[in-house]
């Protein structure tokens, strides 16, 4: 399926870092609102399949449907931006700077927030017959999820907002496996089929990731969870999103790059050590 060497698609994870900083502020996020409404759909759909079917499992296994059609539209999520632009400012390309990186993951958070909060409202309106009927077991569902994963882990204090914290470090450690799997092959069934797993193990484990989570606790509090905006941020959107930058970062960005992109020294023959060259450049013979 066209397999790219990782000295290759790590140069693609910069290039594409690189591209997403300069990218124009209408783009930014027209492509971060549409990332948002479908990974909330995706959400919904892999509730609506566990409530049905009394199998969580079939309702992971489904749920990256959402996140592979984003990414082969060219969408961007908030955690593969954590990732992959500090990359370009580690790789010295022209004019990348911290101000811009920020800029870029704060315009995709908005466009990211807005779009999950559209579809929140578009599919509570249908669960209630526009707010007429009881949003019925699907909406009770998401409703005490909600309230688990925020008063759930506020009953824990600090340990409990560590707990959300870890839990979003393991998930977007998956999800950005799942952005540079899409990167190792030039065909949609490649790509496929390498977002997918990352993503199932993600969904069924029950780690925390930011922008579904714009979807499931606004949706939540509309269908009358018990919970409050002020514990949504406290205790699960702000842990989930500081979670998903430092476990995307560390144990996907800088891992793929200080390895592929900056190699470490090599023995010679004489039993010396040559001087470190930048992994894409060697031509690697598999």
């Amino acid at each position: 399926m066209a397999y790219l060497l990782p000295s290759e698609f790590v140069t693609k994870m910069v290039d594409a870092g690189e591209s997403k900083i300069y990218m124009s502020t209408r783009d930014t996020l027209v492509r971060a609102f549409m990332a948002g409404a479908i990974l909330a759909l995706a959400a919904v759909f892999a509730v609506t399949i566990a409530v049905q079917t009394g199998s969580f499992l079939l309702g992971a296994v489904l749920f990256p449907v959402g996140f592979c059609m984003l990414y082969l539209m060219g969408f961007d999520l908030l955690t593969g931006v954590f990732v992959l632009c500090p990359l370009a400012w580690l790789a010295k390309r022209p004019g990348v700077t911290w101000p811009q990186i920020l800029r870029n993951w704060g315009l995709v958070f908005l466009g990211n927030f807005a779009g999950a909060l559209t579809v929140a409202f578009m599919m509570s309106f249908i669960f209630t017959m526009g707010y007429n009927v009881d949003g019925g077991a699907i909406a009770q569902k998401v409703a005490g999820i909600g309230e688990a994963r925020t008063l759930g882990y506020a009953e824990y204090g600090i340990a409990g907002w560590f707990t959300i914290f870890i839990r979003g470090m393991l998930c977007n450690w998956m999800v950005s496996l799942g952005v540079v799997g899409a990167m190792i092959s030039t065909h949609v069934s490649g790509k496929v089929l390498a977002m997918w797993m990352p993503i199932m193990l993600f969904f069924f484990m029950g780690f925390e990731h930011s922008v579904v989570n714009m979807f499931l606790f606004p949706f939540g509090l509309i269908m009358g969870g018990d919970f409050s905006v002020l514990d949504y941020f406290i205790w699960n959107e702000i842990p989930t999103a500081l979670g998903n930058l430092v476990g995307g970062l560390a144990f996907t960005g800088l891992t793929l790059y200080s390895t592929h992109f900056k190699t470490a020294p090599k023995r010679d023959l004489t039993g010396g050590f040559n001087k470190a060259v930048p992994a894409a450049k060697v031509n690697d013979k598999v």
